[in-house]
């Protein structure tokens, strides 16, 4: 992913960096937040993920989404389509992936992609390998996360995600899955203050953040909680310029926080 505050610094490919991560790093769970399909002709991401899963010991989340990066398509010259057309190739990339991770042969003959008789082999650690499809439109992006996602990811606060999931929910009953098959995450930046002034300031930063002391943002997580959330997932990139200061907030919020929660 681009670096969004500053799109024009320092960004690591992410694939490559994520095969080092898991290679190195022999705990958590790994995976894109999301991986914008337009990158990549679909069969290559699941050989990618499978290769990443197998050196993770069965690890990977293969996160999916349209793209949306329209500046770093015109500097590489990725074509970017528009919104429509993305979200159709990511419906069809879906079908092929979940085609080549799951069965000995893979056939689609498409609007925009087409593979015949494609092996994936050696297949994933996991069965399934996880797909988090990430985006929030209701019409479309909820609908394609019905049909082929084990995780949804979106960015918003409790409000939202209630309102979303009541949406994805309806969808899975429109494909005749159950929605209980998909894990439901959110997305929100964090600040963990007690200095009111930077409390208020945050809040009306016009971004999804949990705000607050900890004990405000223990109420705020226990929100996500009681509706079904499963997960939280929280950026680094305004937790501080350096890593101990990044560091020092989030062991902060394990300790005061997120203890609260195993």
């Amino acid at each position: 992913m681009p670096n969004v505050e500053d799109p024009v610094g320092p960004t690591n490919e992410s694939w490559t960096f994520i095969a080092a991560i898991a290679a190195t790093v022999p705990r958590v769970r790994i995976g894109h937040l999301v991986n914008g399909n337009t990158y990549r002709y679909p069969p290559v991401t699941a050989k990618m993920a499978a290769g990443v899963d197998q050196i993770s010991g069965g690890r990977l989340i293969l996160g999916l989404g349209a793209g949306w990066q329209e500046n770093e398509h015109a500097a590489y010259d990725i074509p970017f389509f528009d919104m429509p057309e993305r979200l159709r190739r990511l419906d069809e990339a879906c079908q092929i992936i979940t085609g080549l991770f799951n069965d000995e042969k893979t056939s689609l003959d498409g609007r925009y992609y087409k593979i015949s008789d494609a092996p994936l082999n050696p297949k994933p650690v996991q069965s399934p390998l996880p797909i988090m499809i990430g985006g929030g439109g209701e019409k479309v992006t909820l609908k394609i996360a019905a049909k082929y996602a084990n995780e949804w990811n979106v960015w918003g606060m409790p409000e939202v995600l209630e309102q979303k999931m009541a949406i994805l929910d309806q969808h899975c009953a429109d494909v005749g899955r159950d929605p209980a098959e998909i894990q439901r995450s959110a997305a929100a930046m964090l600040t963990l203050s007690d200095d009111p002034e930077v409390v208020e300031k945050a809040a009306a930063g016009g971004r999804p953040v949990i705000v607050g002391n900890a004990e405000q943002v223990r109420a705020i997580v226990q929100r996500y909680a009681d509706i079904g959330v499963d997960e939280i997932i929280i950026p680094d990139f305004n937790m501080g310029a350096s890593v101990d200061e990044k560091k020092a907030v989030a062991d902060r919020f394990m300790n005061e926080v997120g203890s609260t929660f195993r």
